[in-house]
Parts: C-alpha cells; structure tokens; sequence
C-alpha cells in the first residue's frame, strides 16, 4: 500500500466516522426531546385523570345521589353537625363545615382561601377544586374516620361503628365519606424547587379523622376550574361560570338555588421538572379566566384541559 493509498483510507474513514458521529449525536438528541415531552405529558395524563375519576363521583353517598338526605350535613343552623374537635374544626384546619358540606359537592376559589396552611406556598393565579363523595366500595364500619351510613332513601354521617339510630333495622350500608381540596404548591417536597398539584384529603390517624396534605403530580404549575351550569332544570349547561360566582355561591347576593352544577372544565399547565438547552418558552398561556402571560424561561410546558360530567349531577341541590 502506497502513502497516497494509505492518505485516501484515511481521509475517506474519518468522514464516514464523523457522519456516524454526528448520527449518534442526533438520534440522542431526539430521544432527549421526546423523552422530555413524554414526561411532561405523562404528568399532564397523570394529573387529569386523578382529578377526573374523583369528579365524575361528587355527590354519589352511597346508595342515594341526594345531598339533602344525609343527615350530619352541613345546614345554615349548624356548620358542624357532629361537634367535632381537633384536627378539623379548629382555627387551623380547612374549616368547621369542610367536612360537612355534603349540599355542595364540588366547589372552588380563584385562589388558596382555605383556613389551613398549604404545605409550602400556594402557587399565585392557581384556583382550588374541592370534591365531596362516598367511597366507591363499601367499607367496614369503622369509629376512627368519618363514614356514611346509607339505604336507598337517605343516610347519616358518623365516626361511631355503630348502626345509627334512624337506620337500625333498614338494608344500609356504610361508605367512607371522601372530601379532596386540589390546589398547586410552588414547591414540592419531593423535587425541591418544582411547581406540584397537592390536595388535602380527609383520613384518619390516631384514632380520629384528620386531614392529611398529599403530594399529586410534581410539575403541575396552574390550575384553573369553571363549572357549567344548568339555570332552568332542563339537565343541559346553559353557561359557564368561574369558581366563587355569585350564582352558585350560597349566602351570597345573586345566588340562584336552583342553578345545579353539571359539568366542570379542567385546565391545567405543566412544566418539566428541569430547564432544557436550546429552548425559550415565549408562549403566552391563558388557562381559564387567567392570562399566566410569557414565561420566557427553558423549561418546556403542556397546557390541557378537560370537560368532565358530573355522574350525579342530576341529584344535586345548591350550588358549587
């Protein structure tokens, strides 16, 4: 082999290893991109169908759909009907009636008003969606967390194990009753410095009910709520309308007891949990009735949204 020969070779393999190079280089690329995009709408997915499935069961107690047949209830004499004391009608739980509000099972704010603390901060422009329900299953009675008992024509809330007394005798059956105030924390406790969706939830611990606060999906950065409403009982939505309106507020100048909530609107904007080279969010996002204006930063983000029926929407009384 000549030098001249020997020169060519060379020449002629360093340029087919810069193009496999550089194919390489490409393809990881694309797989750092698409994985990112997978993640954030993996947390979009995840997000949405949580919210989702505990939408589509508000005001389902058990074996009746009607809120004004459970005894227990949150009612104007009364905003906390079973008296109870420490974790959840004191100054620095989620309120007397947070628990009890059965006449509206779901209900929202245009921002973080509960009386209890977010776990860190709450995210500035993000609404609250809280949703009230029985368990799906039922469950053993139980005396360590509230609970519905229930037959086909009405039911009562209890933390006592035993049948009550309006009850005793009747085909009832017991259901854990389920509250969840969704709001979005502007840090999470798993990826410090990460945007989370966080709900309070009710539970039990030591014996009594408590409200626990749960981490969700890390990477949720807004969420927004309107609720859709039927104004003259035909069962169809005749407008939409923003949390705390005054047509579905209770107490409130303007609100309309018949207006019955049927459908609600989900919007939610995620963000990937770390900034990516080479991209520059200029997208000006305006989820709801929120302009969250441009971020102009390097992280990539989803905006979705949902329009979820209400199952048991048909029962309900007042408003949300």
């Amino acid at each position: 082999m000549t030098l001249v020969e020997l020169m060519v070779a060379l020449a002629v393999g360093s340029f087919l290893i810069l193009g496999a190079v550089q194919v390489y280089t490409q393809s990881r690329q694309a797989y750092v991109v698409n994985d990112a995009i997978a993640r954030v709408q993996e947390t979009a997915q995840f997000a949405m169908d949580t919210i989702e499935a505990d939408l589509r069961m508000a005001n389902n107690w058990g074996l009746n759909s009607l809120s004004d047949a459970i005894n227990g209830r949150t009612t104007a004499a009364n905003a906390n009907p079973l008296s109870l004391t420490t974790p959840l009608d004191n100054g620095t739980s989620c309120g007397a009636d947070w628990a009890f509000d059965l006449e509206r099972p779901v209900a929202g704010t245009d921002a973080y008003a509960l009386p209890c603390a977010a776990d860190n901060t709450a995210q500035a422009n993000s609404d609250t969606l809280t949703v009230r329900r029985a368990s799906v299953a039922a469950t053993p009675r139980a005396g360590d967390r509230l609970q519905i008992e229930s037959n086909r024509t009405l039911g009562e809330i209890t933390e006592d194990a035993a049948v009550p007394t309006n009850l005793v005798g009747t085909a009832s059956v017991r259901h854990d009753l389920l509250v969840n105030t969704y709001y979005v924390d502007a840090n999470s406790a798993l990826i410090p410095g990460v945007p989370t969706l966080r709900r309070k939830t009710l539970a039990s611990a030591g014996g009594s009910p408590t409200i626990n606060d749960l981490e969700v999906a890390p990477g949720v950065e807004n969420l927004q709520v309107q609720f859709g409403v039927d104004m003259n009982g035909d069962n169809t939505v005749d407008r939409y309308t923003n949390p705390g309106s005054a047509i579905i507020t209770p107490g409130v100048a303007g609100f309309d007891p018949g207006a019955r909530v049927l459908t609600a609107r989900i919007w939610l904007v995620v963000r990937s949990i770390s900034p990516e080279n080479g991209i520059v969010d200029l997208t000006d996002y305006e989820p709801g009735n929120v302009d969250l204006g441009v971020p102009n930063d390097n992280f990539r983000r989803l905006m979705v949204s949902k329009t979820i029926l209400l199952r048991n929407a048909r029962a309900q009384t007042g408003g949300a």
